[in-house]
Formats: C-alpha cells, structure tokens, sequence
C-alpha cells in the first residue's frame, strides 16, 4: 500500500467565493422552465434557490430597489408605492401605513413610529405563490420577480410548508434605516 501525500486543506481565502447559483434570475432559462414544468413544481424550485442563495443585498432600501420599481408605480387605494413610503418616512398617517402597503403583498414587520428621527422600517415583500405582488409583475411581463427580488433585499426568509400551511416566503427590504 502506497503512502499518497495529500493536499494541504484549503484555507477560507482558497476556497470557492461567492454564494450558489440561482438560475432563475435568467429570465430566458426561467421562460424555458416554466414551459415544461408545473405552476407549483416551478414555485418549489424557485423557492429552494432563492433559499440557497439567500439575500443579495444589491439594493436593500424600498426606494431604490431596481426589482421594486414595478410595485412602486402602482397605484393602489389611491396612492402610489412610491408616495406610501416617502409618507412613512416623512412619519405622517402612522396609523394608515399597514393597511396601505398590504394590497401591495408588503407586510410593515417593524418601524419607529416615533414622530421625530429615522423610521428604521422592515418591510416583508411576500413572495409566496399567492402573494398580491404577481399580478403587478406579471402585467409588467416579469415571470421570475421573485428571484429579482431576493437579489436587492437585505434578507430573506423561507418558511417550510406544513400539514397545515402552505410554504411562506418573504424578501425583507428596510426603509429610512438607522444611522449605525
């Protein structure tokens, strides 16, 4: 038996970079896939990368967020996107913020309702299946939104299915952050 000298262990700065590939963020490969699989099989498998992932953190703020744009030009009760957060940052009509963001599919997670100083907001962009933000998205002909998103927010939170609930996903975007 031969002794055979092994390779040193690579070290942290050898070893692969960068995060897992997701697919999805190929529009082309995502119209491929959706041709050939099912409505809640294709959810499934752009759920797992987007979980594989995890958050790009490109563009986390609500306002700038290129993978926002669409929603924010959406007028929903009477106001824009755009207009709903520039008033919570403003912090006036603290108590229409939820109700306002919730057509949108956007959950206000947490936020200073303080009436001086940053707001500090978390909004949850759901990105379930069901989530109210499709049909925006898709009459703006963008099929895999939900991989754009997870590229821009600062976090990203994926909620397994159970016997009782369907999977949750959700794409956390901060508004008006806190000075650190």
């Amino acid at each position: 038996m031969t002794n055979k000298k092994q390779p040193p262990a690579k070290t942290a700065t050898e070893a692969p970079a960068g995060r897992p590939e997701n697919p999805f963020l190929d529009a082309a490969f995502y119209g491929r896939m959706r041709d050939y699989t099912e409505r809640d099989a294709a959810f499934s498998k752009e759920l797992k990368s987007i979980n594989d992932r995890g958050a790009g953190k490109a563009s986390p703020d609500a306002r700038e967020a290129p993978s926002l744009q669409v929603l924010r030009a959406v007028v929903k009760k009477g106001l824009s996107l755009d207009d709903i957060l520039a008033r919570i940052v403003r912090g006036v009509e603290s108590g229409l913020w939820e109700p306002w963001l919730a057509p949108y599919g956007i959950e206000l997670q947490g936020v200073n309702y303080a009436k001086s100083g940053a707001r500090n907001a978390r909004l949850a962009l759901d990105l379930s299946l069901g989530s109210k933000a499709t049909a925006a998205f898709s009459n703006a002909g963008i099929a895999n939104w939900r991989s754009l998103c997870a590229e821009d927010c600062a976090q990203v939170q994926v909620h397994k299915p159970t016997e009782k609930t369907p999977a949750k996903a959700y794409a956390i975007f901060h508004l008006d952050a806190a000075e650190k």
